[in-house]
């Protein structure tokens, strides 16, 4: 649904993600605010939205994978270990520059996801989510018992530099991780729109007949997987550079119910669902954390078991409030708001 008087000229014109002047000054004003927040957003929001923008290229790629293509994964927390571990491995022991590092490390894990989640991909539904979970387990088992790993020690890679200026500070380092994690929504984007993007959607929707259409499911399906795994990947080398350090007990199951709930709040098969889904989830926990301790004070009869499990106890009502009454997301809502101002003031 257009507003009036917008009409397509050329196939360029149907296929642009900005149509209008109003969505190019709304970039640019998007843009400027990306760039200029930390000169003028406090430390805690900084590492906030550093934490928020690593959250969001993980969700992405899950999103590729469960949203677009229909196979539920939660294997998210134990591909983004691969790819801080590949990052920090090669750039300590064998002293590779970060800038190569960083691909790297996303390839790495798109392999590991795809050696892995080979065999899975056979099957599907209820079958295929305990086999992430089983992958999950045994990456977690093999980053403990191996050496170069560092077992339970973990490692502590450096800082990323750039021509010799470490980005060592939550506000230096804050360009680099905006600046990937717009590179990887707008290549997510775009993949959408090709006929990979089709055909994920197309698998998702009603896989015998998209075999039918000659679609091989298996490539697809292994390919999803991959890029699903690749985004994990960079978003764990950047967290691994990020908080230098990387440890087993960063990558948790939980992570990956949280990363699944943050699409289906968002929006299944939606890229802005992604960052409604992870900002929503974000806001929440951060809210959580001052609620709690005036939690414990109001109610001290209460201990303090209640006020730690505040946090995923309101996730959870939450996420059964969405189940229930908004299964679409916030990303629906959101369309239903566009169509609403472009209609404004009329009825139809």
């Amino acid at each position: 649904m257009r507003p009036c008087g917008i009409f397509d000229e050329r196939y360029g014109q149907d296929m642009a993600i900005f149509r209008t002047k109003q969505h190019w000054a709304a970039l640019i004003g998007a843009l400027l605010l990306l760039y200029l927040f930390p000169l003028f957003g406090s430390y805690y929001l900084v590492s906030f939205m550093n934490n928020l923008y690593i959250t969001v290229i993980v969700v992405l790629g899950l999103q590729i994978v469960s949203g677009y293509c229909g196979q539920i994964s939660f294997g998210q927390p134990a591909f983004m270990a691969v790819g801080g571990y590949a990052s920090a491995i090669l750039t300590i022991k064998l002293g590779m520059s970060f800038w190569l590092a960083l691909p790297l490390s996303g390839i790495i894990a798109g392999l590991f996801g795809v050696i892995g989640g080979a065999p899975s991909l056979r099957i599907k539904g209820f079958y295929l989510a305990i086999a992430t979970i089983a992958i999950h387990f045994v990456t977690m088992w093999l980053i403990l018992h191996l050496k170069i790993t560092g077992g339970t020690q973990g490692l502590n890679p450096m800082p990323p530099e750039i021509f010799g200026f470490p980005l060592d500070t939550d506000e230096r380092i804050y360009y680099l991780i905006a600046t990937v994690m717009i590179m990887m929504t707008f290549g997510a984007r775009n993949m959408m729109r090709s006929k990979v993007g089709r055909a994920f959607v197309a698998i998702r929707d009603n896989d015998l007949a998209a075999e039918v259409m000659g679609m091989n499911l298996y490539h697809y399906k292994l390919l999803a997987f991959f890029i699903s795994c690749f985004y994990a990947g960079i978003a764990g080398s950047l967290f691994a550079h990020f908080i230098m350090v990387v440890h087993p007990e960063m990558y948790t199951l939980t992570h990956a119910l949280w990363y699944l709930g943050m699409i289906i709040i968002g929006g299944m098969g939606n890229i802005p669902g992604v960052f409604f889904g992870v900002a929503f989830v974000k806001i929440l926990d951060e809210l959580v954390l001052f609620a709690s301790p005036m939690l414990s004070h109001a109610f001290p009869w209460l201990g303090a078991s209640p006020a730690a499990a505040l946090g995923i106890s309101a996730f959870g009502a939450i996420l059964i409030i969405f189940l229930v009454f908004e299964p679409r997301g916030l990303a629906h809502r959101w369309e239903i708001f566009k169509s609403s101002y472009r209609l404004y003031p009329f009825a139809y």
